[in-house]
């Protein structure tokens, strides 16, 4: 199967991880209910509770107007992050890192057991809510394991560019050279080590896009799984970006505007206990709900077409399916490329 290009691409992806939804609809809303539901309310309402419970004279239910003012781009309420950053509040970096660990948590969760009953679904298997739940037992560490190890990657990648800048500074200033904070060309260094470090930590979030997905289908972790991603993903790189991207902006752009957007609506309604508002979080969280879990269900799906590309998914579907014809369509608008597996 590897002997010829595939058509697989983004829409490609979309439509079988949607198919594979449908068909488990009322199981894959009791997940989405359980872990994705409470995920995105917690990233809408975030910034609104974290103002209301730390600022004076702000109030959950009847907020000041001087705290209001916040729009997506432009913020002049009294929380400046970047005022934070130099005086941090030790009870705001508490709520901060339980709302890490709790988002953490959620997005664990629905990690494991939406890949689990996605991959089983893919198959064509019954998905039972109660195999889906017991397999946390069996996934979740790993799947831990296998964040924090991504993570310290990234850190040390921040860290050694960050020490190649100060390097170059310091051998600027020993050559003779004086340079000064306020320096365009020091601004110009710090925006080019910026720009390559996105790039890079960009390029490795591709390469380790299926990695959750094998920790919980092939109970490997921590680094093989990043190493075991890395190669199914070659070839389709650019559709696993697409993958990335667009669920990244749509997420993006949904929970940054209506999480910023909510505070001036408050003002304008009466408090966040109006029905506006309230409806508006719900809408939003259920629209975030569901970008989510089709973002869950399409790395999945994405990781069996990569399999099928190596030439992986064949004697998987002959062990699954044996005397009969499966056949998996790479696009439906196109002449598709199958699999086609017969056990006599």
């Amino acid at each position: 199967m590897s002997g010829y290009p595939h058509t697989l691409n983004l829409w490609g992806v979309l439509s079988q991880s949607k198919r594979i939804i449908n068909a488990h609809s009322r199981h894959f809303l009791a997940l989405s209910v359980s872990f994705l539901l409470p995920l995105s309310f917690s990233l809408i309402i975030y910034h609104t509770l974290q103002t209301a419970l730390f600022h004076s004279g702000s109030n959950l239910f009847h907020p000041h107007p001087s705290h209001l003012s916040f729009s997506f781009f432009t913020s002049t309420d009294p929380y400046d992050p970047i005022r934070n950053l130099t005086q941090p509040d030790p009870q705001s970096l508490l709520l901060l890192l339980a709302y890490t660990l709790l988002a953490a948590v959620l997005s664990l969760l629905a990690l494991a057991t939406i890949s689990y009953s996605t991959f089983h679904g893919f198959y064509g298997r019954p998905v039972k809510l109660v195999s889906s739940m017991k397999s946390v037992l069996y996934s979740f560490l790993p799947l831990v394991a296998t964040l924090i190890v991504s993570r310290v990657i990234y850190a040390l990648i921040v860290l050694l560019f960050g020490l190649l800048a100060v390097i170059v500074v310091q051998g600027v200033q020993f050559l003779g050279f004086e340079v000064g904070y306020d320096s365009n060309y020091l601004l110009g260094l710090g925006v080019f080590v910026g720009v390559v470090v996105v790039l890079v930590v960009m390029w490795l979030h591709v390469n380790w896009s299926l990695a959750y997905v094998i920790v919980v289908v092939e109970s490997k972790w921590g680094y093989e799984a990043l190493q075991r991603s890395a190669y199914l993903v070659k070839g389709m790189r650019w559709v696993a970006l697409s993958v990335l991207l667009f669920f990244g902006v749509l997420i993006g752009l949904l929970v940054g505007g209506c999480s910023s957007f909510l505070v001036s609506v408050g003002a304008a309604s009466g408090g966040w206990t109006s029905f506006g508002v309230i409806l508006q979080m719900v809408v939003s969280s259920g629209f975030a709900t569901l970008l989510m879990l089709q973002n869950i269900a399409a790395s999945v799906v994405l990781y069996m077409y990569c399999k099928a590309l190596h030439g992986e998914l064949a004697l998987d579907i002959a062990e699954e399916f044996a005397r009969e014809y499966v056949y998996l369509p790479f696009d439906n608008e196109k002449v598709p490329h199958v699999v086609c597996v017969v056990q006599s």
